[in-house]
């Protein structure tokens, strides 16, 4: 009995690991470390080419959209460029500028020479207004003051003469001087006031005018002809060879 044990426990012995088992090992999990590693950088590199792909894309989307923004801002700068030599003003606009302020149609219709003659008329009616009125007072007091035969008002003795005097022997003749005068100075100031209201309706029209008349043809085209020309005579004088033909002036308009 004591020798089948012993010889049972011979039989079962440990596994022996050798050296070349240790290097297989060893390579196979070297092996296994370098795969991981290149996958880890494989995975790396392909993330970073998604991510310049991704940055290259939003590169040429931004590219493109400020490409877009300096055409639109080309364009918005072509669309306000205006060509003056084919703009045409509009009669409407052009009244109404005018109406609203004076010499406002001459400088929409561009045409600035005649401004000069606008503001030229207003400055001198408003300056004759002005005048007439200060003087129609003037005389207007005088008057009152030569009516009323009181010494103490004599603001008529300013327009007198040097050395001059009113007595009772010129008075009536200073009476009629200075009512005539005021007369006068009210009725010029009047006319002075009329004359503004005349170049201010003047140049609302003329601004309407010129506006309406700007597309007026005046090309070569137009032209008139004059010559002398012999017409025929209705078929009642026919038989009448002296009414036959007659001798006249024919105008011919081309346009």
């Amino acid at each position: 009995m004591a020798a089948t044990s012993g010889f049972a426990q011979d039989t079962v012995s440990k596994p022996v690991v050798t050296d070349s088992v240790i290097a297989v090992v060893e390579d196979s999990v070297i092996t296994a470390e370098k795969d991981s590693v290149v996958d880890a950088l494989d995975s790396l590199y392909n993330e970073m080419l998604a991510d310049s792909m991704f940055i290259n894309e939003a590169d040429s989307a931004i590219q493109e959209s400020l490409m877009n923004v300096d055409a639109k801002k080309s364009e918005v700068i072509v669309k306000q460029q205006r060509d003056w030599s084919q703009w045409r003003p509009d009669p409407k606009r052009a009244l109404w500028l005018a109406l609203v302020i004076p010499g406002g149609g001459q400088i929409y219709n561009r045409k600035y020479w005649k401004l000069p003659i606008v503001y030229g008329g207003f400055i001198g009616c408003i300056y004759a207004l002005s005048w007439n009125s200060m003087m129609y007072k003037d005389y207007q007091q005088a008057y009152l003051d030569i009516m009323d035969d009181d010494p103490n008002t004599a603001s008529y003795n300013k327009f007198l003469h040097l050395g001059r005097t009113i007595d009772s022997s010129n008075i009536e003749r200073y009476k009629d001087i200075f009512k005539s005068r005021k007369d006068r100075y009210r009725r010029w100031r009047d006319l002075s006031f009329f004359s503004m209201v005349g170049i201010y309706a003047l140049s609302v029209i003329d601004a309407y005018v010129d506006a309406e008349l700007s597309d007026f043809d005046i090309s070569k085209d137009l032209s008139m002809k004059v010559r002398p020309t012999v017409f025929g005579t209705s078929a009642n004088t026919a038989h009448n060879t002296f009414y036959n033909t007659s001798v006249g002036v024919n105008c011919s308009l081309n346009f």
